[in-house]
């Protein structure tokens, strides 16, 4: 079992210096350092970045875009999902109007919700309308399947209660967790690049798609790479953080009913 982690560690841990090494092997290949500078000058930055508060306030501001966005996105996905997964009639009259929310390019995407609404509320409409097709197909899909493969509990279920909020929650969701949880790791990728689009073209105050757009106004390239780097380093946070309270609970009850 630790040979598996250790294993996994290293691997992981050659990987990055493997994504640093493209890095480096393409400043060289483009010969100009302004345009694109050398990891050790984008780790400068970073690190740079990182001790300036106001950097945090600039993440503060996305993640609650964020996180607004992924609340509404679940709600409404999950409930959409769920009546897409029980009846083929509104899977099928939803179908064009998911595909087009997932094919739309989202600068267009932006555009029309920028004629249409203020600007401040951009942000969360535009994540909201891409990631609710993604939350509610992992959900139709998950109910799907649980019905062919799980159908011998859920019609026990069934003999004592008819498809209710506790059935749901009790049966289904536990069932559908899997589905749920790439959905969300999915969400979150994309919610952060659409968000950080659109604090860019609507020019959110204090926001990371403002200091983006600062970054190129003067030229500052190795910013710009750092800001990327900050921005992955919230989606391996923000993924990995609800998967290590959720071992660290389980450890807990496990220890706790010993």
């Amino acid at each position: 079992m630790r040979k598996g982690k250790l294993k996994s560690t290293v691997t992981f841990i050659a990987g990055l210096f493997l994504i640093a090494f493209g890095v480096q092997a393409l400043s060289f290949a483009k010969g100009d350092s302004l345009v694109f500078p050398g990891i050790f000058e984008i780790l400068k930055s970073f690190f740079q970045l990182l001790s300036i508060p106001r950097t945090y306030q600039l993440i503060l501001t996305t993640l609650t875009h964020l996180f607004v966005s992924l609340f509404f996105s679940s709600l409404l996905g999950t409930f959409i999902g769920l009546f897409e997964g029980r009846y083929d009639f509104i899977y099928r009259l939803l179908r064009p109007l998911m595909t087009l929310l997932r094919s739309i390019p989202i600068i267009v995407l932006v555009v029309i919700i920028m004629v249409l609404t203020e600007y401040e509320k951009v942000p969360y409409i535009a994540s909201v309308l891409v990631l609710v097709p993604l939350i509610s197909e992992a959900t139709s899909e998950g109910l799907r399947r649980i019905r062919k493969e799980q159908s011998e509990l859920i019609e026990a279920y069934r003999l004592f209660s008819s498809f209710s909020p506790r059935i749901l929650v009790s049966v289904y969701i536990p069932l559908m967790a899997g589905y749920l949880r790439q959905a969300y790791t999915n969400a979150v990728g994309m919610g952060i690049k659409i968000i950080v689009t659109t604090e860019y073209l609507v020019q959110t105050k204090n926001s990371l798609g403002k200091a983006v757009n600062t970054s190129i106004y003067f030229n500052e390239y190795s910013e710009i790479y750092a800001w990327a780097l900050i921005m992955i380093l919230l989606v391996l946070l923000t993924t990995e953080i609800p998967r290590l309270v959720k071992i660290a609970v389980d450890k807990v009850i496990r220890h706790a009913t010993r």
